[in-house]
């Protein structure tokens, strides 16, 4: 730290004890844990948000229970934010409400921009019949394409990627950082299109968001329409002062944006892909705004159900490379499958393609509602899965802070999560799905 940095970091403590006492213990924390990587202009920055922070707590709005009700002329005013707890569980917050809950580990898709996102499958479900499910593959059929492609994959692609990933100061959605992160990205993902000499076939553009950070869509077309998706979100957040503090977020979810971004590179290699001859369309979604409700993954999703695009699969890959509290809690080292919340159909396929190729076992484990991406493809109705980097319990500890940071991450396990993806995708571009919905 820079010697003015600790004045300066001492006034910050100051105007937080007197001024707010209420947040003087977490940010006496804090500071401590950040103090490291705390510049002097941060400080400073942050000491003039201080002396704001009391009245924009003071105004914070108490909704009795957990439940929806009417609102009052004022409380419309101070609670800009309509949040989803858990299905048909709403509350409006503010912002540094979101924050506090989110600090707490709870949960939520923000529902302020998307309040009827859903509504065609509730609509479908009222109706009836029942929709048909999407059948899935008994088990894995092209080992013999999937397998050598998985030879190329690189270790040193996924820490060249992430080491300038996390150079950002912090890609928090609404932050210029966030911005300039999502353009390098887009820049990344078109450039590895181009190296695949794939460019007249395969596209990346930004899907427009209008807090600044846009979320990437890479798109292979195949025959048809149906598509399989296969997600990861881009930004970062630090949960004490989201716009000041840094968040290199090496792991959620850098990890998994450069997982995703090496199975495109690889899967580009085969010319059937990058030339169509796959029946299902596949697209690479990177999103914006996970951390503050889901937000970019709501408006895709919510597009795509309004245009009844055919999705037949959706994963998510969010934190891939921490493995330091599976080993020390003496257990094996394994891919975490979320089964809550999830398509179990579609997840158990993802087990036997886990078994397939991948060195290492799974293990099932739980995250609770509206904890990744993922989560916005089902509300769409359609099925989607959730992997992560170990049983929940024993993920990364270090996120959300300034500790977020490579030297905790194992890139070997993360190619474990690049062959899942890279096999995952090419399995179901293959899969004759209408075919597989009649029992052939």
């Amino acid at each position: 730290m820079h010697p003015s940095s600790n004045t300066n970091l001492f006034l910050f403590t100051l105007c937080i004890c007197s001024l707010c006492p209420c947040l003087a213990s977490v940010y006496h924390t804090t500071l401590l844990q950040e103090s490291a990587q705390f510049h002097a202009d941060v400080a400073m920055k942050a000491s003039l948000l201080a002396l704001l922070l009391p009245a924009v707590s003071a105004r914070s709005v108490n909704l009795a229970g957990d439940q929806q009700r009417p609102i009052t002329n004022d409380e419309a005013v101070l609670a800009t934010y309509h949040i989803e707890l858990s299905p048909g569980n709403t509350r409006w917050v503010t912002e540094n409400e979101k924050w506090a809950l989110r600090r707490e580990g709870i949960n939520f898709f923000d529902i302020t921009d998307h309040p009827d996102f859903g509504a065609t499958l509730n609509a479908v479900i009222a109706a009836g019949p029942p929709k048909k499910k999407v059948v899935f593959p008994k088990k894995p059929a092209y080992q013999d394409i999937v397998k050598p492609l998985l030879a190329n994959l690189s270790k040193s692609h996924l820490e060249k990627n992430l080491e300038k990933f996390t150079s950002f100061h912090t890609r928090y959605y609404k932050s210029d950082w966030g911005r300039q992160s999502s353009e390098w990205l887009l820049g990344k993902v078109q450039e590895t299109i181009k190296e695949a000499g794939a460019e007249k076939y395969v596209t990346a553009k930004h899907f427009k968001h209008p807090w600044g950070q846009n979320s990437i869509i890479a798109t292979i077309p195949g025959k048809t329409n149906q598509t399989v998706v296969i997600g990861a979100h881009q930004d970062s957040i630090n949960l004490f002062l989201p716009s000041v503090l840094a968040a290199p977020g090496a792991d959620d979810d850098g990890s998994g944006t450069v997982t995703i971004l090496e199975a495109l590179r690889v899967i580009l290699q085969s010319k059937d892909i990058v030339k169509g001859k796959h029946p299902n369309t596949l697209e690479f979604h990177w999103y914006s705004a996970e951390e503050g409700g889901l937000l970019g993954s709501q408006a895709i999703f919510s597009a795509y159900e309004k245009d009844r695009r055919d999705v037949k699969a959706m994963l998510q890959q969010d934190m891939t490379g921490f493995i330091t509290r599976t080993i020390e809690a003496g257990l094996p080292e394994s891919v975490g499958v979320i089964v809550d919340f999830v398509d179990p159909n579609l997840t158990e396929f993802i087990k036997k393609i886990i078994t397939e190729y991948c060195n290492i076992p799974f293990v099932e484990t739980k995250c609770g509602y509206a904890c990744s991406d993922h989560a916005s493809a089902s509300k769409a109705g359609y099925p989607s899965a959730f992997v992560i980097e170990s049983a929940f319990e024993h993920s990364d500890n270090h996120i959300h802070t300034t500790n977020d940071l490579i030297k905790y991450l194992s890139f070997d396990h993360m190619i474990q999560h690049v062959k899942l993806t890279l096999a995952f995708a090419y399995e179901l571009a293959f899969a004759d799905f209408p075919a597989l919905e009649k029992g052939k």
